[in-house]
């Protein structure tokens, strides 16, 4: 697979819950449920980086996967692996990607670049409730569709 056909998104992590309810989970931990999650997908590769906001980077094939589809598989596996810990009252789960069209603040490598994707992976009491906190829709008002996605799992 050539650099050419690869997308890559970085993930972090905004855990709005509180512990009590769903355990936290570790940076090394959160790493684990996209790489075990996204392992039955060939052209789905994941890894760990070491970034101060962005926790886990994906690298997929996007002859195979749009962007959005690459979202849902991620909100899956984070619902499998609080499924798996027996969370018995699920958190809403966001994930919000939007491509970065800005100047890169860092040629690290596990930087987010240009033309990359930053992803936010949310676990939240109310998604509704965060998306009006992060003024989601006004933030995407003036970007184009295909520049953003946004997948929902509501709970219960």
């Amino acid at each position: 697979m050539s650099h050419d056909l690869q997308g890559r998104m970085l993930l972090s992590h905004n855990f709005d819950v509180s512990p009590d309810i769903v355990p936290a989970l570790s940076r090394e931990e959160f790493a684990e449920v996209f790489r075990a999650g996204l392992s039955d997908y060939e052209s789905l590769q994941s890894r760990r980086v070491n970034h101060p906001h962005w926790t886990v980077e994906i690298l997929f094939a996007i002859a195979q996967f749009s962007p959005a589809q690459v979202g849902e598989l991620c909100a899956q596996a984070l619902v499998n692996q609080r499924q798996t810990q027996q969370v018995i009252n699920l958190p809403d789960i966001l994930v919000l990607g939007g491509i970065k069209t800005t100047p890169a603040t860092s040629d690290a490598p596990d930087a987010l670049q240009p033309g990359e994707w930053g992803v936010d992976v949310v676990e939240t009491v109310s998604g509704e409730a965060f998306l009006q906190a992060i003024a989601w829709d006004a933030t995407i008002a003036a970007k184009p569709n295909h520049s953003v996605f946004k997948v929902e799992r509501k709970r219960g």
